[in-house]
């Protein structure tokens, strides 16, 4: 079938929006005009770019994220970064958690600064834009996944009224203890989406116990095939045959099944089933 067009009008998950909510935190590496092109083909008539201006304490870019509204759709994306670019950031056991959104447990000190240095003028300017009762969508792949898993929690936790109606996340590494992964999993209850591909290594990192995973999680197996839940077993016997699909791939499997162009396609294979 035919992919459908996004639908600004939804207020609910399906697979369509989730495909088009991944779509949307792809346009977070564009420059600002490539995301305005793309905003205005989807209908939308309002963009803003975010940039940190200062230094940030781990080896990534700046923390980037655009804001792009309509008459009844407003979408928050972040830039997402290379496996290689935050690999040993991610897996430094000696970084320090800090209080999360509200003092609601406790969030990656990394991720609280990346989106520190951006978050007041985005939760402004949606604020500004927000003047028709729009539903308000956060997305993001890697790093991207994290801060807008963050930003979505401090919208809600820092100002109760404030309910973001999605929270897409496309391979996002562990953000939180588990303090604040319970706050968010009632308070964002079929709010959340977060979504994995077969091996990919970031959403296995930073390790366990320390930092764990909000929920809800969608995995796409090893053939591509979206499953809503995989019982453990299961996961890690797809994991291997993944592996044993990959044996001479110039990258490994674990960061290949990271890249977001994986990710549209397995959607767009799903979609086709439908």
């Amino acid at each position: 079938m035919a992919i459908p067009a996004l639908d600004h009008a939804t207020t609910r998950h399906s697979l369509a929006h989730a495909y088009w909510m991944a779509r949307a935190a792809g346009l977070a590496v564009l420059d600002p005009a490539g995301i305005e092109a793309e905003a205005t083909a989807w209908g939308f008539d309002e963009v803003r770019h975010f940039e940190s201006s200062h230094r940030m304490p781990f080896p990534i870019e700046d923390t980037q994220a655009y804001v792009m509204a309509g008459d009844r759709m407003i979408v928050i994306g972040f830039r997402g970064t290379e496996v290689l670019k935050i690999y040993d950031w991610l897996t430094d056991v000696n970084t320090p958690p800090v209080p999360g959104p509200a003092n609601k447990g406790f969030v990656h000190y990394g991720f609280h600064r990346a989106l520190a240095s951006v978050y007041p003028e985005i939760r402004d300017t949606v604020l500004k834009l927000r003047t028709g009762g729009q539903s308000v969508w956060f997305t993001g792949h890697s790093l991207g996944g994290a801060l807008a898993m963050l930003a979505g929690a401090r919208f809600h936790f820092e100002e109760p009224r404030l309910l973001a109606d999605g929270v897409y996340t496309f391979g996002q590494p562990r953000t939180c203890e588990r303090l604040l992964a319970a706050a968010h999993n009632t308070a964002f209850r079929n709010r959340c989406h977060r979504f994995v591909n077969n091996n990919d290594i970031v959403p296995q990192l930073p390790p366990e116990p320390v930092y764990t995973h909000v929920d809800a999680a969608h995995y796409f197996d090893a053939d591509g095939k979206l499953h809503d839940s995989m019982p453990l077993l299961a996961r890690l016997a797809d994991r291997a045959k993944g592996v044993s699909a990959d044996l001479f791939a110039p990258e490994t499997d674990a960061i290949k099944d990271h890249h977001l162009s994986n990710y549209l396609a397995a959607f767009e294979k799903n979609l086709a089933r439908t």
